[in-house]
Parts: C-alpha cells; sequence; structure tokens
C-alpha cells in the first residue's frame, strides 16, 4: 500500500522538466496518465534521478516496450506523443521519427506513475540501457531488441530471448511480411540429467 498520496500528474511532468531541461520534448497528462517524451540523451540522468529523489522515488520499472508508427496517419500522432509548441528547433508531431521506446515506471511507496518516450529514427535504432539503473530493464530491452530491432547500448547481454538465435527480422515491425519463411534450425534438445540412474 503506498504510504503517501501520489503527485498529480501536472506535478511528476514539471518534476521532468525540471530535471531534464532541453532533453523533454513534449508531455501530457491525458486522461490522468502522465507521460514525458525526451530525447534519448536525457534518458539514463532523469531515470535515475526518478529513481533516487525521495519525493519522486520512481522504484520499479514495470515494462519496456517500443511503437512503430510507420504509416501512422498524419495529424493523429500529437494525441499520444505531442510536441512542445514553443520548440526553436522547428520538430513537430508530424516530425517525429518513426519509432518510440517506452518506459513504465512506478513509485510503489508514493502509488504514482509515469511514462517516459523516447522517440528514435528508423536509421539510428539505439537507446542506452537502462540496466544500470533498473535491474529489470535486462530482460525487458531483450525482448525489445528481439521484437523491433532496437540496440540499447551498454546492455550487458543483448541477444534475442523470445525467438531462436536464426530467425530474420522482427516480428513487431510494421514493416515485417505478414507471410514469409524463416530458416530451418535443428529443434533443441535437453541434456540428459545427470542423476540419471536414480529415475530409473
Amino acid at each position: 500500500m503506498p504510504t503517501a498520496n501520489p503527485l498529480s500528474c501536472d506535478a511528476l511532468i514539471r518534476a521532468c522538466r525540471a530535471r531534464a531541461g532541453h532533453a523533454v520534448i513534449g508531455s501530457h497528462a491525458l486522461r490522468d496518465d502522465a507521460t514525458v517524451l525526451l530525447s534519448r540523451e536525457g534518458l539514463v540522468g532523469l531515470a535515475t534521478q526518478l529513481r533516487d529523489d525521495p519525493a519522486l522515488a520512481f522504484d520499479m520499472l514495470v515494462d519496456v516496450t517500443a511503437v512503430d508508427f510507420a504509416d501512422y496517419p498524419p495529424g493523429l500522432r500529437g494525441a499520444c506523443s505531442p510536441v512542445d509548441a514553443d520548440r526553436t528547433d522547428g520538430l513537430d508531431c508530424d516530425g517525429l521519427p518513426r519509432f518510440e521506446v517506452v518506459y513504465h515506471l512506478v513509485s510503489l511507496g508514493h502509488g504514482h506513475r509515469l511514462r517516459l518516450k523516447v522517440p528514435i529514427a528508423a536509421d539510428d535504432l539505439t537507446v542506452p540501457t537502462l540496466c544500470g539503473v533498473y535491474g529489470a530493464a535486462n530482460w525487458a530491452e531483450r525482448e525489445v531488441w528481439d521484437m523491433y530491432g532496437v540496440r540499447f547500448d551498454g546492455h550487458p547481454d543483448l541477444r534475442r530471448i523470445l525467438l531462436y538465435d536464426e530467425f530474420e527480422g522482427h516480428p513487431l515491425r510494421k514493416d515485417y511480411p505478414l507471410r514469409g519463411y524463416q530458416p530451418l534450425t535443428a529443434l533443441p534438445t535437453l541434456a540428459e540429467y545427470a542423476d540419471h540412474e536414480t529415475h530409473r
């Protein structure tokens, strides 16, 4: 049970903006769902502060996933990934890159939740790993690599986790063919039990 009242979505977003500064690209609190869009350069620093600040205490990484916005209708991306209107670099919602890596954080003590979203381009699918901040990032990032092809710089063991090593492509990308063939491989076998004599 939470030991204190959770912070409001607006308060959480303000806290992220104060800590990440220009790394924040946009935010929203649609349906009481605090979401912050930020550059990959600001990810590790912000996640570390969100974890270590007692007022925020985001001590649990619930999930890491990704979204492929290929062929998304123009003008609708802003509903889920709004960009600050006062940006001086001219970036707007329709100018965001194709992919986003999404992180869901929870404070078990305070009871508040936060979503961080990091846009990345199809020709540069890399973000820094959060394994050094949250141990739970290890397998979650491996799943995103397996399904979407996103590389996590600094990950200690980035390899497939759901599919076999010889699998070609990343099946949750929108350009993955609906019908296709994968390389044939031998089925894995279980090694015999070392104490097989006791199981006769």
